[in-house]
């Protein structure tokens, strides 16, 4: 947690010193904002059964993540803004559910989800707390998905090494945040993001299974202030 800590401090560094600030003030029409910090995004898994020939109930769940993010926004008016978040893979463990709970981890996956939104943001631009909310598009991007012996061993006992892919989605997502100004450039944030994502799993054995994770993600970020 410490060194993540620490990338996201220097991340908001290199953003700050790149911005070449020219005197904004708060967040008003025009002013752009750059956030740096942690992220845990945490599935909320409704699992289908991996087809047959797998046992009735084969099921999975997800496990969280916690990784630094980076978002940037502008101010479209006084109180509508854009925003993209952005980040590193999310690395999420797969475990077993239903009739196989308790067997352990069945393997692991990167997500990627860069996310925008459009947010309409209370209050007037230089007040101490700003409560926002949002809708946007979510792009989930699952990469290097890794079959545990454990998955074999369920889906394809004494035969080759199982190996599986995700499907990538575009989907929307939800938010509701506020951000705390310490002054006209520097602020806090806190935000809670809903994406609604359905998705299916590719085994190498023909076998699929239907699952919805829609990850609920939580963010504490510091931000600045700044126009071009």
């Amino acid at each position: 947690m410490k060194n993540r800590l620490n990338t996201a401090v220097r991340v908001l560094a290199a953003a700050a010193a790149m911005a070449m600030a020219t005197g904004a003030s708060a967040q008003s029409a025009g002013t752009w904002m750059a956030k740096a910090g942690l992220n845990k995004i945490t599935p909320h898994v409704e699992s289908g059964d991996i087809s047959a020939p797998a046992l009735p109930g084969t099921k999975a769940d997800v496990k969280s993540d916690t990784k630094p993010i980076l978002t940037f926004a502008y101010m479209i008016t006084d109180n509508v803004s854009a925003e993209m978040i952005l980040g590193v893979p999310y690395k999420h463990d797969l475990i077993g559910a239903g009739s196989i709970k308790g067997t352990g981890k069945l393997g692991t996956a990167e997500a990627l989800p860069p996310t925008a939104f459009i947010q309409y943001r209370f209050f007037q631009p230089n007040a101490m707390i700003r409560p926002y909310v949002g809708a946007g598009l979510t792009y989930a991007y699952f990469q290097k998905e890794k079959g545990s012996g454990q998955m074999t061993a369920l889906l394809d006992p004494g035969g080759k090494p199982v190996t599986y892919r995700m499907d990538n989605k575009l989907t929307g997502s939800l938010v509701v945040g506020s951000t705390l100004a310490f002054n006209e450039r520097w602020f806090a944030d806190v935000a809670v993001v809903k994406t609604y994502l359905k998705t299916k799993a590719k085994f190498s054995t023909g076998q699929t299974q239907d699952i919805k994770l829609d990850p609920v993600a939580v963010s504490i970020s510091i931000g600045y202030n700044f126009t071009l």
